[in-house]
């Protein structure tokens, strides 16, 4: 098998650890940075340490907190004019996969022409980015260690992923303690989009050994930690193993890409401005039932690991308990069992089925997939029918 594997992104773990962010961010040789948040971070108190320690370390600052749910290519650029009339050398993301990736889209626009929306696809950024610092206060996308950014086209309402080396972060910092206050629904939503990342990576046609290991490894914590974490929240332990979890599965898909969930869900973003944690976590047991004949044998493997007692089964049965508990997981975490809740209109089919089969995701799905097996994904998840 030939494959490659690249993940320059120093990766700092521990409670606490976001009070040393300061001296962090000085020894990657920044003086003066952009934090980009969002206002609930703000209000929620969560800037304050980071704040004190860049202070402490002589880190002169500019907080941008306008980051908005699925970032549009104008909240990028507006971050970009931020960044440059305060003569910023390096950003500081803090918040979840939004922040982040507003963050990785300003850092290459800062010495890059154009708009963010001129890169969309593989590898067309020509130059490299101002350094990123990711301090992620959810457990879920992993984009504080991925070579992506997912950006909404507001003409078109269609997420665009700019894809490229330059955006892998330079640092991240995973503080438990930053992630403890978060509520329920945000628990739950994130830590299934890690799942998500973790499954599709696992079965994605470019796996290679790495990024299987990481990605079935995560499987495995996230399945023995997600429920401590929604039920008893402040549990610091559980929380710290989702952010490691969450993490893994992001290092995971930024060697493999993801799958048709992925490709669905972002078009379910664009159009409908579902959350995307939501929307994955909804779409994943009716994608992994269509996968399934391509990959049984990967998918009885997630079975063991989700901790299904898969003894005595044949390995089609062992994948089929995948499914079954994909879907009692999203049900303990009161995750709606069909998209038509979420606010899905089929109306719009052929736009969904259109917008999802221009990502690339599709291609390393592990079954292939037309715009026909797309309508029938989502006519299926629309009436929550597993049957496919």
């Amino acid at each position: 098998m030939d494959f490659r594997y690249y993940m320059p992104t120093q990766v700092e773990i521990g409670a606490g650890s976001s009070k040393q962010t300061g001296a962090m961010v000085s020894s990657i040789g920044c003086r003066n940075v952009l934090v980009v948040t969002d206002d609930g971070i703000v209000k929620a108190d969560l800037l304050s340490g980071i704040l004190a320690s860049l202070k402490e370390n002589g880190i002169a600052c500019t907080v941008y907190s306008e980051v908005e749910p699925n970032p549009s290519a104008e909240c990028i650029m507006k971050g970009l004019e931020t960044l440059k009339q305060s003569g910023c050398d390096g950003i500081l993301a803090v918040g979840g996969g939004s922040s982040i990736d507003t963050a990785k889209g300003i850092s290459v626009m800062a010495t890059n022409a154009g708009n963010i929306l001129d890169y969309e696809g593989v590898s067309k950024i020509p130059h490299p980015g101002l350094p990123v610092v990711a301090i992620p206060t959810t457990a879920g996308t992993g984009s504080e260690v991925t070579a992506s950014t997912i950006i909404t086209n507001r003409a078109t309402s269609f997420k665009a992923a700019v894809i490229s080396p330059f955006l892998y972060p330079k640092l991240a910092i995973l503080d438990p303690l930053l992630t403890v206050k978060l509520p329920q629904p945000l628990t739950a939503a994130t830590g299934m989009d890690a799942l998500t990342h973790a499954i599709e990576s696992y079965t994605s046609k470019a796996a290679s050994p790495i990024s299987q290991a990481l990605a079935i490894s995560a499987i495995r914590i996230i399945a023995q930690n997600i429920d401590r974490a929604y039920f008893y929240g402040t549990d610091i332990a559980s929380r710290e193993q989702m952010l490691i979890a969450s993490m893994m599965a992001g290092a995971a898909f930024a060697q493999s890409r993801l799958g048709n969930v992925h490709a669905i869900s972002h078009t379910l973003g664009g159009i409908f401005h579902i959350p995307h944690g939501v929307a994955n976590a909804t779409l994943l047991p009716y994608v992994m039932k269509f996968n399934l004949p391509a990959c049984p044998g990967r998918m009885a493997e997630i079975a063991s690991a989700l901790g299904c007692n898969t003894s005595g089964m044949t390995e089609r049965e062992a994948a089929e308990s995948a499914v079954r508990e994909v879907m009692e997981i999203n049900r303990r975490l009161n995750i709606p069992a069909n998209i038509r809740e979420l606010g899905v209109n089929l109306d719009f089919l052929d736009k969904m089925a259109e917008d999802a089969m221009r990502s690339g995701n599709v291609l390393v799905n592990p079954r292939l997939t037309t715009a026909a097996d797309i309508k029938r994904i989502i006519e299926h998840a629309y009436r929550g029918d597993i049957n496919l």
